[in-house]
């Protein structure tokens, strides 16, 4: 029996995503090709449509130059958009001392991700949502496309070391990205040629 192709798209919580590889001690997996590695994570019979990846713009300036390289390699392939969100400063007082540390946060990533998804459920341009990401806080927008479309599938991705009971609940598949096989399969080149000519090289951080 063939299965009808199913249209998906995939939506990265970035930070999530981050800090997943970044408890693994994955930080060669930081240069990704997002496309390849979305790709992978599709059966037969099924179609990527898009790659949607959210993040933010960290302060500090080399951590903001690594990234740029890894956004710009990534938009070279046009099933790539970035959604940008922005990092806010958070004080934090010791309770013990008093000292106030300066902190930074990530801001609208989560709303911007289930904004996206239910617009795009809601427009039929994909039959299946593939979330990266364990952020539980993306359960509403699932409870949403349910009611909106009981039909349409709804398969959450956990990043290494990371995990939500209710995300599962309420996804139709589970899959934990834990396999570094996976990600060696998926690294960039090592150089990357943008259209005017300049050479991206993956950070000496991420080697």
């Amino acid at each position: 029996m063939e299965h009808k192709m199913q249209k998906v798209i995939v939506y990265v919580d970035g930070f999530n995503f981050y800090y997943g590889l970044k408890s693994k001690g994955w930080r060669k997996y930081y240069w990704l090709d997002m496309v390849k590695f979305a790709e992978k994570l599709l059966r037969p019979h099924q179609q990527l449509v898009e790659v949607c990846y959210f993040s933010a713009k960290p302060t500090d300036l080399q951590k903001s130059k690594r990234q740029d390289a890894f956004f710009q390699a990534n938009k070279l392939n046009s099933r790539f958009t970035l959604h940008l969100g922005k990092y806010l400063t958070k004080n934090i007082t010791c309770k013990f001392c008093h000292k106030v540390n300066h902190s930074f946060e990530e801001k609208e990533t989560d709303v911007r991700i289930a904004a996206a998804m239910l617009v795009d459920a809601y427009q039929k341009r994909c039959d299946v949502t593939l979330l990266v990401s364990a952020d539980s806080d993306l359960v509403p927008p699932i409870e949403r496309i349910k009611e909106l479309d009981p039909a349409h599938k709804i398969i959450v991705c956990f990043p290494p070391n990371r995990h939500s009971s209710n995300l599962k609940k309420w996804s139709n598949g589970v899959k934990t990205l834990a396999d570094g096989k996976l990600y060696e399969e998926c690294l960039l080149p090592e150089k990357v040629t943008l259209p005017d000519g300049f050479v991206l090289k993956r950070p000496d951080k991420w080697k």
